[in-house]
């Protein structure tokens, strides 16, 4: 089985409207990125990722660093993170968003979502049947 790490941080949305504004909202709301990211990396490879799932294009981590002059260990990194989420897929060494619009990300997320909730209320329904007198 493979495990996936689902972080919903609850924030106020944005009062501007600038894409700017809402994109860091979006992605911190998402759990993927924090204050320690002081060069905003994370940010940086999700919105070049972003840009390249609309045009349809998959990039390699090297292809990745040379776009956002990061390292490629950061750009590594932060791709684990991105996948451990859900966000990121990688397919022969390339590496591309799970779906191609972040409304359709949100879906696709909200949809794990569910479905380890209704994991989790099915344990749970069962843990306190056994516990029961």
């Amino acid at each position: 089985m493979r495990f996936r790490r689902i972080t919903i941080v609850q924030a106020p949305a944005p009062t501007q409207r600038e894409v700017n504004e809402q994109l860091q909202w979006l992605g911190g709301s998402l759990g993927l990125f924090n204050e320690r990211d002081k060069d905003k990396s994370c940010f940086r490879i999700f919105i070049t990722l972003l840009r390249s799932a609309k045009r349809r294009e998959e990039l390699t981590s090297d292809e990745l660093a040379a776009l956002t002059g990061l390292s490629r260990g950061t750009v590594v990194h932060h791709l684990n993170r991105l996948m451990s989420a859900g966000i990121v897929e990688s397919y022969r060494s390339r590496y591309v968003l799970r779906v191609d619009s972040l409304e359709g990300l949100v879906a696709k997320l909200g949809e794990d979502l569910d479905r380890t909730l209704a994991s989790l209320k099915e344990i749970a329904a069962e843990i306190d049947r056994k516990l029961s007198p």
